[in-house]
């Protein structure tokens, strides 16, 4: 199989034009004929027999994106050798507990269990081997010689799916899974003698804020977005370390402000060289360390967008905490929220969860055994099947109106034609005369009367600050211009129609998704049903 990749060293200008916020027909044309050019090139085998007696190590086994990969495999290849699961927890035994509690227990496994009915677990302890462990310590903290060496021996594909999400998270928790954890996984996939992949679950939005269609292309060493010198991983950890002393020097300093001043300082390392928050710059330092240490171990790095409940499989609008656009939906359906921010022209890029598991699999299929290679697949909707805001509002406002959320006094809750505002100027002011204002009044009013609104004013006041909190956080991608360039995902999808059957099995073309059916009769139903339980 002929592998097609972009070089390293096209410039990053090409892939980030600040003056497009649209691509043109020509381009458009061009990107799917390569695509179909390089589709008929290429070769891609049966994945399901692919997967037959392959051994694969899956770190951050419990989170929302491994699990559904699990699930999966096991569904459509009871006959794969071995899943290793890691999971941190301080024993095997609390491992597999964990493990059976937040997944097998879960309705995601409702098709495995009704396939196996009481030999569910049988099949489970003969398929999957739970590992206690750590990405952020030397050979992901497995104490266990003869399991390590077991491992080295037999597995055959790594993916690594452990990190931290939050946008604002604390810089040493943040650098120390998202970055130092990917090198802790590279190398212990190094040490696997029969290593056919490393793949690695990284963001689309480790590009940055800039308008563009972004490409599916490898970060340099050392490189920042914004174009300033001396960036450097190793740097990065010793003013982390340094941070860190000076906090403990200070004896007055309380958890809150040891927490605060760590979250501060990610956001600022990440402002300094570009990126908009602490997650996505130590996302992109982690691709950073993956493509430098690599050697000639075949790599596959995917880059998802924004991830919403699960399409169809293992069945529709299956969902497992608050996704990045959730956030809004809910704050709107609990009536916290009675504006929307945003361009209505503008496009969210989000995929289903289902379709990015999908193309996982497919990735590992297509890529395994590739000598020194390194692709990249951005997994979205941008380019494909483009979602504009307004489509998402309205389709929260049809919903809520129809089902309304249950507020905590067992009433119904009454949304509205909500206000979209279409810059933060606006927002503000909005802010600053519909609520601000009046909580200044109420603030004065409360001090006159001996606090006698204190519960009403401390409850308006966290409201106000939440949503704050919430437009700050996602303001850079309310505004977004960018489009995610899915060339190197098109042409497997290609490969993947021509080869043989299995398009139905592991879709993931985002063109099959009608965005109103699936936002009102799949996405919302999913997470008010998660919300409920």
């Amino acid at each position: 199989m002929h592998s097609y990749h972009k070089c390293k060293c096209l410039p990053r200008m090409l892939t980030r034009n600040p003056h497009c916020s649209h691509f043109s027909f020509y381009n458009c044309f061009l990107h799917y004929l390569l695509a179909y050019i390089i589709s008929i090139i290429m070769e891609l085998g049966n994945i399901v027999d692919f997967l037959e007696n392959k051994v694969m190590l899956i770190t951050g086994a419990t989170g929302f994106l491994a699990k559904i990969f699990v699930e999966k495999v096991l569904r459509v290849q009871p006959n794969v050798k071995k899943l290793y699961l890691l999971v941190r927890a301080s024993d095997g035994k609390s491992a597999l507990q964990r493990f059976n509690t937040e997944a097998v227990a879960k309705d995601l496994f409702k098709l495995l269990r009704e396939k196996h009915g009481t030999n569910l677990q049988t099949f489970l302890s003969e398929k999957v081997t739970l590992v206690a462990g750590d990405i952020t310590c030397e050979d992901l903290g497995v104490q266990d010689p003869s399991l390590k060496a077991e491992m080295w021996r037999d597995v055959d594909v790594v993916v690594n799916a452990a990190a931290t999400t939050n946008f604002d998270e604390r810089y040493d928790v943040a650098l120390t899974l998202n970055t130092f954890g990917a090198k802790n996984v590279l190398n212990f996939a190094q040490k696997c003698v029969n290593i056919k992949l490393l793949l690695h679950i990284s963001t689309a939005y480790v590009s940055g804020e800039k308008p563009g269609l972004m490409l599916e292309t490898p970060f340099c060493w050392g490189e920042s977005l914004n174009g300033t010198n001396g960036l450097d991983i190793d740097e990065e950890k010793k003013i982390l370390e340094n941070k860190l002393k000076e906090l403990k020097s200070d004896h007055n300093a309380s958890d809150e402000m040891i927490n605060l001043a760590f979250k501060d300082l990610g956001m600022q390392r990440a402002n300094h060289y570009g990126w908009p928050n602490t997650y996505v710059f130590t996302k992109a330092l982690g691709e950073m360390i993956i493509g430098h240490l690599r050697g000639d171990m075949p790599v596959v790095i995917i880059r998802p967008t924004i991830v919403t409940s699960t399409f169809k499989e293992p069945f529709p609008g299956w969902v497992e905490g608050i996704r990045t656009i959730d956030s809004l939906a809910l704050a709107y359906a609990k009536g916290r929220l009675t504006c929307f921010l945003g361009n209505p022209e503008g496009i969210y890029d989000v995929v289903p969860a289902d379709m990015v598991v999908n193309a996982m699999i497919t990735t590992i299929a297509a890529n395994a055994n590739l000598t020194c290679s390194e692709a990249i697949y951005h997994v979205g909707s941008s380019v494909s099947n483009p979602l504009k805001f307004s489509t998402y509002q309205k389709c929260a406002f049809w919903y809520f109106t129809d089902y309304p959320w249950i507020g905590k006094d067992g009433k119904p809750i009454i949304v509205g034609e909500v206000t979209v505002l279409n810059s933060m100027s606006s927002f503000y002011r909005y802010i600053g005369f519909r609520y601000l204002l009046p909580l200044l009044v109420l603030r004065f009013i409360n001090y006159i009367l001996c606090r006698a609104f204190d519960d009403t004013y401390k409850n308006l006041n966290r409201k106000i600050n939440f949503v704050l909190r919430l437009v700050d956080l996602y303001k850079p991608y309310l505004f977004t211009k960018c489009f995610y360039d899915d060339m190197n995902t098109e042409k497997l999808r290609r490969v993947l129609r021509v080869s043989g059957n299995e398009e139905s099995i592991f879709y993931f073309d985002p063109r099959i998704i009608d965005w109103d059916n699936y936002f009102e009769g799949i996405h919302l139903p999913g997470l008010r049903q998660r919300e409920f339980k």
